[in-house]
């Protein structure tokens, strides 16, 4: 059965009399394990695409399954419980409260999803620990450098074992050295068997994922499996 499973998927924002289609009529399947990088130009409707399938923004028309079970009847406090159990996020502003400390940032999904002291103490110590920053853990995340921040924000996407990691941009704020760390962390939490989807604009990026989806003007252009360097056609062919 599919992870994620979309169906004639659309997402139209509306503004007086002037109506903008986002995406328009989108077909996707994804399966646990899978390592996806959705890509396209600026306002094709990548990003719109992610937080759609984060459970981030509501489609206007289509269906959503995640596990079998369809979506678009949940209500909103349903949708915010999938968020905070099954799926964690990763941004490219990294999303960080600046004032509080590592380990207090990684705390918060558990905080929300109603874990209590101190077992929600130890499981961020483990997340902080995995990420490499156990000797930063009581730092303010303001007084980090950007690759120390996404890390962090890795952590917080873990915290509460989810099913599937949505990053957006992860790489867009960092140099190419601290980007590469993240990317390595990614593909290591993919091959431990995790979902993992990333936007991104970024060829490296991409071609580090294991399929490779095409967006443009809010469809879907192609959507092909990644083998080494080459490219290979869900057909079949090589490109």
């Amino acid at each position: 059965m599919a992870l994620i499973e979309v169906k004639n998927l659309s997402k139209i924002y509306r503004d007086n009399e002037i109506e903008t289609i986002a995406l328009g009529n989108i077909n996707l399947t994804v399966h646990e394990g899978e390592f996806v990088a959705i890509v396209g130009p600026s306002g094709s409707g990548k990003s719109t695409l992610l937080q759609v399938l984060g459970c981030l923004d509501r489609p206007t028309s289509g269906e959503y399954l995640i596990d079998g079970k369809a979506l678009n009847s949940y209500s909103d406090d349903e949708l915010a419980l999938i968020r905070n159990k099954k799926m964690g996020f990763v941004f490219q502003a990294f999303n960080l409260l600046p004032r509080l400390s590592v380990l207090e940032n990684v705390k918060l999904p558990l905080i929300y999803g109603g874990i209590g002291e101190p077992r929600r103490t130890e499981i961020a110590k483990k997340m902080v620990d995995l990420v490499g920053l156990n000797e930063r853990s009581d730092y303010k995340t303001a007084k980090l450098s950007g690759g120390q921040k996404q890390r962090v924000a890795i952590a917080r996407a873990l915290v509460n074992d989810p099913k599937v990691i949505f990053a957006d941009e992860p790489t867009g704020n960092l140099d190419s050295k601290s980007g590469e760390v993240i990317l390595d962390f990614l593909q290591k939490l993919n091959d431990e068997g995790r979902t993992v989807i990333i936007v991104t604009h970024e060829s490296y990026v991409a071609q580090s994922a294991k399929r490779i989806i095409k967006v443009s003007d809010g469809r879907i252009e192609s959507d092909e499996a990644v083998k080494g360097q080459r490219i290979i056609r869900r057909d079949g062919l090589v490109k």
